[in-house]
């Protein structure tokens, strides 16, 4: 008897934990295997997870049905989640560029009110993320997979005035101040 309670508690506490986290199917990718009697097809699913708070993940799953693809796929990226840290908690501190094989992707921080303009797998990532202003392009490769993990190659380089003044040793209102003490007119000259 105390063992089922034990078992029902840890189910509904890994449901309030899945709960917690949105996920997106990106792209289902059927393929053929010829034996002797025919074809058999199998299913290989990209998934986007994230908790809309920071944190994000994305896995890939294959199986017989596309139903057990997709949770695979969803168990793999839930495994494999980052965390990234959000600027007042809606868009990117700086612009970054992630590389994945022959995908690139841009990624620049937005004002409010901008959105997501990201295409296809990018979106997902963002949605699921919790970004509600970026501005993403992709160039070189459209593979859902290359784009994936190129965006997650830039998000990986995304860092915030927290961890950069922590890493130099010095307070973040220090850092935050040298960037706002440079001069409008010097970086007009450095440049032109």
């Amino acid at each position: 008897m105390a063992e089922r309670e034990r078992n029902n508690r840890e189910r509904d506490r890994n449901e309030e934990r899945d709960s917690e986290f949105v996920d997106r199917l990106v792209h289902i990718n059927r393929v053929a295997k010829v034996v002797k009697g025919g074809r058999r097809f199998g299913f290989a699913a990209l998934v986007v997870v994230g908790d809309q708070k920071g944190r994000v993940g994305y896995g890939h799953g294959k199986a017989r049905e596309v139903p057990e693809a997709i949770r695979k796929a969803t168990e793999a990226a839930k495994r494999a989640l980052v965390r990234v840290s959000l600027k007042e908690g809606r868009t990117l501190h700086h612009d970054v560029a992630g590389r994945w094989g022959a995908g690139r992707v841009f990624v620049r921080m937005a004002p409010a009110g901008t959105g997501i303009i990201a295409g296809g797998p990018m979106r997902a990532v963002f949605e699921t993320l919790g970004v509600q202003d970026v501005v993403a392009k992709s160039l070189g490769s459209s593979n859902p997979y290359n784009m994936i993990r190129a965006t997650f190659a830039a998000l990986a380089n995304e860092d915030s005035p927290r961890s950069v003044a922590a890493r130099r040793g010095i307070k973040v209102s220090a850092l935050q101040s040298r960037r706002n003490d440079i001069d409008p007119e010097a970086a007009a000259s450095v440049e032109g």
